[in-house]
């Protein structure tokens, strides 16, 4: 999928091979098949129902609230950048939305309690600071179509992130709030503005990226969990 370099993990998949196709479908076909839901920690056992899960779920939240649980966030730097009016529309809609998500995982970590104690903890910070400046760079990046890209994938992405967030609620009692935010149609429609040529490059780039960080992000946090049962053994 990638490799872990300076702090973060890059992709290594090339989108040169999207000229000529639809890039909604291409961008879909990217979230399905190499994001969170295509790592499965988001939806396992271990993270939501065996019996070290309320501190693999106070774990998985610490770190999603480093990388997503402050403002601005990619959306709301993607939506500083984007000034076609049919992206434009979409973004501001999706950046308020996303702040309701940013809210509602505020609230899951505080009563998810303090991060549990893990072997390499400092390292894990560093890495997971490093992968939110790194898609930060792709929000506020100046080519034609990358930001963009970047928010769709959060958006997109945030739905199978949004599984093990749901579980959590259902731990400690807190009403999911709805999450429409991920309408592949209109997405795949705004992303079909973007055709054959560097601005359907830059955006597939950038939604790639995301996913690369999100999908090192699970690996991460479950890496962290296999050390702390490893520990609870020795």
């Amino acid at each position: 999928m990638g490799g872990f370099a300076g702090g973060f993990y890059m992709a290594t998949a090339s989108v040169g091979t999207a000229v000529g196709a639809r890039t909604g479908a291409l961008l879909i076909a990217a979230v399905a098949e190499r994001g969170s839901a295509a790592q499965g920690w988001s939806r396992s056992d271990t993270l939501l129902r065996e019996a070290d899960s309320a501190r693999n779920l106070a774990d998985f939240l610490h770190f999603l609230c480093i990388l997503h649980g402050r403002y601005p966030g990619i959306v709301d730097h993607a939506a500083a950048r984007i000034v076609d009016p049919g992206p434009r529309a979409w973004v501001a809609e999706a950046a308020y939305a996303f702040a309701g998500e940013r809210a509602y995982l505020a609230r899951l970590a505080v009563s998810a309690g303090p991060v549990p104690s893990t072997p390499g903890g400092a390292a894990s910070d560093a890495a997971v600071f490093g992968q939110r400046h790194a898609i930060e760079m792709l929000a506020q990046s100046e080519r034609h179509g990358c930001a963009l890209g970047a928010a769709m994938a959060v958006i997109l992405d945030w739905a199978a992130i949004r599984f093990a967030l749901d579980g959590a609620a259902q731990r400690y009692g807190i009403e999911p709030p709805p999450y429409a935010a991920a309408d592949t149609d209109r997405i795949a429609g705004v992303a079909d503005g973007f055709t054959a040529g560097a601005a359907q490059r830059a955006l597939l780039f950038g939604a790639e990226q995301v996913l690369v960080q999100h999908y090192g992000l699970l690996d991460l946090l479950e890496s962290r969990a296999a050390a702390r049962a490893a520990g609870q053994q020795a």
